[in-house]
């Protein structure tokens, strides 16, 4: 079983929560927030953090140095894995697993697909519009109407889906870009051209 997710910390168990919980003092002193930590790999395991800069601004190649700078010192001390491993850092990207509370209140209204550990209404395997979440659990509004509540305890991986809405969502503003005023919009900007 996993333990179940705060607002601002993920969802781990094991070895997964052991880093997550090594790491994780170092990137708030740093100014950014774990989104997940995985280990994948047995003889020369990988270890994948996903991080977000506290602020919510977007996270960039020179962040991701830094933390992974950070972080491998860390666990260079703390020494969690035997033997040798590699560190990958990245940000959660656009099509992010939705791993805390703060996650799944953050993009409401978006779609999502959830894989469960034990069967909720006889399913593991749920796709829908996310409509928020609490402490114990998610919620997802499935495309037949009905909502469903979803047990962090019990949940396996959860993620965004990538969609046009999801994009436009999370697309950084571009300075100087109007939308409202037809003279900036990248499609009607400039000289035009009779066929």
């Amino acid at each position: 079983m996993t333990r179940p997710a705060t607002g601002d910390e993920p969802n781990h168990s094991g070895l997964e929560a052991k880093i997550a919980g090594t790491i994780t003092p170092q990137l708030s002193y740093l100014g950014y927030e774990l989104v997940r930590v995985l280990v994948l790999g047995r003889e020369r395991p990988t270890v994948q953090v996903m991080a977000d800069r506290a602020d919510g601004s977007l996270i960039n190649v020179e962040d991701c140095e830094r933390i992974t700078r950070a972080i491998s010192a860390v666990l260079d001390v703390e020494d969690p894995l035997p033997g040798a491993w590699t560190l990958e850092v990245s940000s959660a990207g656009i099509d992010r697993p939705l791993t805390r509370v703060k996650d799944w209140n953050r993009f409401a209204g978006h779609q999502a697909r959830v894989e469960m550990l034990m069967p909720v209404d006889g399913r593991r395997r749920f796709t829908g519009i996310v409509l928020g979440a609490d402490e114990a659990q998610a919620r997802l509004r499935l495309d037949d109407g009905t909502d469903v509540a979803l047990p962090f305890a019990d949940m396996r991986r959860a993620k965004l889906l990538l969609t046009d809405a999801l994009m436009a969502a999370t697309a950084p503003a571009r300075p100087g870009l109007d939308m409202d005023d037809d003279s900036t919009r990248p499609d009607t900007a400039g000289p035009h051209l009779a066929n």
